[in-house]
Order: C-alpha cells, then sequence, then structure tokens
C-alpha cells in the first residue's frame, strides 16, 4: 500500500466497542440464489419452470419474498464476470449484475439482508462505494458486500487484462477496500441533519479522504450520509494465505465449503484467529458454510444443521436448492419451524438492519484497530 494512502486514512469516531456474547444463542440463515432456477443445471427443465424467467427480476423477488417469509437474515447474489455455463444445455449461472438486482428486491422487501458479489480487481473504489452505500440507503440499511478478487483469466481478458500473480491480486483488494472504507466514512456524523433555518449539512464534517495507493486511490468525499445500520457488511470467502488474513482484517462474515464437522470448526477457529491477529474481537465475525437441502427429509436437515453449529464449526449456513421455485418454500415451511421448535433459530426479525441479523458491531469509516501498514498476506 503506497505511504500516501497509509498517511491519511481517516479513522472514525464512532464507538468500537460494542461487545457480544461468545457465541450466538441463534444460528444465522441465508440462501444463495443464482439465474433465478437453481443450483441444479437442468432445473429449467421442469414442467414448474418458465425457461424465459432467467432475467425476470419479477422471480427473484419473489424467492427472496419466500426466504423473508421464513425470517432467513439475508439472500447472497454471487457472480462471475465472464459467461459460465454451456448454454447448449443450461442458463448462465450468473446473469444480471447482482447490486442492481438486489437494488430492485429492496423495493419489495422489508427486512431480509441483502449481499451481492462486487470483484475487488476491476472497478475502482469510488464507484463500488457509491454503489454499495446507495444500496445501503435505499433498502435502510441492508446492504452487504461479498468482496473477493477475480480470479479467473476469462474475467480479466474481459477487461483487457492478464490475470496477475496472486500477491498483486491482494494488494490491489486491500488498497480497495480500505479507500471504500475511508469514502464511506467520509460524510461525518457532526455534519448533523438539515436545517430549514440554517446549514443543510456542516460541511466541515465532509471532507476528502485524498488516498492514493499503488493499485487505486480516490480523493472523495463520498455525497451519501450514513446509512441505518451505518455502512455496508462485508463478506469475504474462505481461502488460503492472503485471504484468510484479508477476511481477518475486514470481514464480518466469512464463507466457507461445506466439510465434516473437525475441519469446519478448524477453519473457524483460524478465521477467529485472524481477526485477532488484526486486532479485532473474533466474536465480531462469523463463519458461515453452505448447505445441501435436496435429498434429506426435514428432519434431516435440521439434525444436520444443528449438529454443526452445536459443534461450534460454523455459526450459521447458507442454503443450497436444486429449485429455487418449490425448495426455498419447502425449507420456510418445514425445516424451520423444526429449529424454532428446538430453539436454533430467531423466532423472527429482532431488527431491522443485516447487522442487526448477524450480531456484528457497527462501524463507519476504517476500523481503527486494524493495522495500515499490511499490504497482503503471507501464503
Amino acid at each position: 500500500m503506497g505511504k500516501a494512502l497509509k498517511k491519511n486514512l481517516l479513522f472514525s469516531n464512532i464507538s468500537l466497542t460494542y461487545k457480544m456474547t461468545t457465541k450466538n444463542k441463534h444460528m444465522i440463515l441465508g440462501v444463495v440464489l443464482g439465474n433465478n432456477f437453481g443450483d441444479n443445471p437442468a432445473t429449467w427443465r421442469m414442467p414448474n419452470v418458465d425457461p424465459n424467467s432467467f432475467t425476470s427480476i419479477d422471480a427473484t423477488v419473489k424467492q427472496v419474498q419466500t426466504a423473508e417469509r421464513g425470517g432467513m437474515d439475508f439472500v447472497f447474489l454471487p457472480d462471475r464476470l465472464f459467461m459460465h455455463g454451456n448454454l447448449a444445455f443450461s442458463p448462465p449461472m450468473f446473469n444480471i449484475d447482482p447490486i442492481i438486482t438486489l437494488s430492485a428486491v429492496a423495493q419489495a422487501t422489508e427486512r431480509i439482508g441483502l449481499i451481492g458479489t462486487a470483484s475487488t480487481s476491476f472497478t475502482e473504489p469510488y464507484l463500488l462505494a457509491r454503489q454499495l452505500k446507495a444500496l445501503d440507503i435505499i433498502s435502510h440499511g441492508r446492504a452487504g458486500w461479498n468482496a473477493v478478487p477475480s480470479y479467473e483469466p476469462e474475467a480479466f481478458a474481459n477487461f483487457g487484462k492478464v490475470l496477475p500473480p496472486r500477491e498483486k491480486k491482494y494488494e490491489r483488494l486491500h488498497e480497495v477496500i480500505h479507500v471504500v472504507q475511508a469514502l464511506w466514512g467520509s460524510w461525518g456524523y457532526e455534519a448533523g441533519q438539515p436545517n430549514q433555518s440554517g446549514m443543510f449539512a456542516n460541511p466541515a464534517h465532509i471532507q476528502p479522504v485524498n488516498l492514493q495507493g499503488k493499485h487505486v486511490g480516490a480523493r472523495g468525499p463520498l455525497p451519501v450520509p450514513p446509512s441505518e445500520q451505518v455502512q455496508p457488511v462485508i463478506m469475504m470467502p474462505v481461502s488460503s494465505g492472503y485471504g484468510i488474513q484479508a477476511a481477518g482484517m475486514y470481514a464480518n462474515l466469512v464463507i466457507g465449503m461445506p466439510s465434516h464437522i473437525e475441519q469446519n470448526r478448524a477453519i473457524r477457529h483460524t478465521v477467529r484467529e485472524a481477526a485477532v491477529q488484526a486486532g479485532r474481537d473474533p466474536e465480531e465475525i462469523k463463519f458461515i458454510v453452505f448447505a445441501p437441502f435436496t435429498g434429506f427429509t426435514a428432519e434431516q436437515v435440521a439434525d444436520h444443521l444443528q449438529e454443526l453449529f452445536e459443534a461450534e464449526a460454523a455459526d450459521g449456513f447458507v442454503m443450497n436448492f436444486d429449485d429455487f421455485h418449490t425448495e426455498i418454500e419447502e425449507f420456510v415451511h418445514y425445516v424451520i419451524p423444526i429449529l424454532r421448535k428446538r430453539g436454533l433459530f430467531s423466532s423472527g426479525y429482532n431488527g431491522k438492519t443485516l447487522r442487526d441479523h448477524l450480531g456484528v458491531p457497527p462501524q463507519y469509516g476504517v476500523d481503527p484497530r486494524v493495522a495500515t501498514s499490511s499490504t497482503g498476506a503471507t501464503s
């Protein structure tokens, strides 16, 4: 990270002394969506499915509304920045931009969190900060950012670039997240509320960030005030080396692939240790794993989730469904009541924002506890 970027980072004075229990009483539950059909590439052929619905925002809204009716904490839209899939046999797995899609979904939902993927490899941080803060404002504090570096040569080719070394991708990721968070905090709370007999906002507390690193920079400020959850939640995937350290520094939510209990518990421990190394409280970072639904009874699904949760192998789960049209409804109707009866899942939304749902603390701007001298992890 460039000297100017390290020197000029602005830290918010918002309190970060939010104390939490050692373990969430209730598991976190989310759902991953994609092309409006399901994870099974043949779902579009099912008789109950409209094969033209893969670009239908109405279909997406209906799926998210079903998840919200069950009290699920968030919906997650992954992304890849190239044509993914064999069109002769199945639709693209990722098609419409996640942030734009979630902006539309926000208008048709009230409580469920909205997490979308946006790569740190191509988009400039000012635009990222503006788009994600806009989603957070539109949704009244329900936005989350799955912050990832792209890794596919096809994606880099779509931006006229070649795949860089892994360490360079993470150098850029660190800079992008620092600049984005600084921009999120550039409209200070002290700017106040509009006063029709005085100032609209106090410009002394809406200042440029003037950050410049090796890869990215921004002047700022961002012309957007704090959201109802202050700023968006950051989610990151589990990976090794560079990715684990980055998650420990920035993530509120870390997502991993399903595995056996001991391995999941070890990964959760590693993620929490990475947070400690970054100067953060490990209770502020939640580890969730993808979980299958198809092929099991409701009791079996509930048993599986309970086993991992009570073994502290996961703080929650992102449900995978082969058929979004039927299986989200089945999960909400059959599995969630079992989890609630067992005291494992909340009986309803206890707050309005995504941070409320996840049990993670507020943050405005860059976290002052995180060392700003790091340019990336070592593998």
